[in-house]
């Protein structure tokens, strides 16, 4: 039985609209897989960046595999994400033209074991919308808690 993992970046949904949503492969090396199957990874500080048409991860931390030898992974590198050349494409139109940001949204594992990046075509907020979704969260929860008494 395969441990799937499943890793959220909690502020990606505060500061930026998400416009669209990608899955893409990763590439890696090692033990990585193992620290990832652990839980051992964090994508909050990350962002993805083109080089040489090839698109990057980069920022994102997987810690080093606790039983590894001299062959250990480094816990911050770039990591290569795998996408159709379609979507490679379009993607950096819109990078270039309109000015938007790749961001991972969540590291997990499918159902056979492969390391999986879900990114997204984001816009960043501006403060006032960070504070309108805090009021309709506030709003929703307190709407829920009353439903729940009732």
């Amino acid at each position: 039985m395969i441990k799937t993992a499943n890793i959220l970046n909690k502020r990606a949904k505060f500061d930026y609209e998400i416009i669209e949503s990608f899955t893409a492969g990763i590439v890696l090396t090692g033990t990585e897989i193992k620290s990832i199957r652990l839980g051992k990874a964090q994508i909050a500080e990350s962002f993805c960046e083109f080089n040489n048409n090839e698109l990057f991860a980069i920022n994102t931390y997987i810690e080093e595999y606790a039983f590894g030898n001299q062959f250990n992974h480094k816990s911050r590198s770039e990591r290569k994400l795998l996408l159709n050349k379609r979507e490679l494409k379009s993607l950096a139109r819109s990078v270039e033209t309109k000015g938007l940001t790749i961001i991972p949204l969540r590291l997990f594992t499918n159902e056979k074991g492969i390391a999986k990046l879900e990114i997204g075509l984001c816009r960043g907020k501006k403060t006032y919308d960070k504070r309108e979704s805090l009021k309709e969260q506030d709003t929703k929860r307190d709407i829920d808690r009353i439903k729940k008494s009732f």
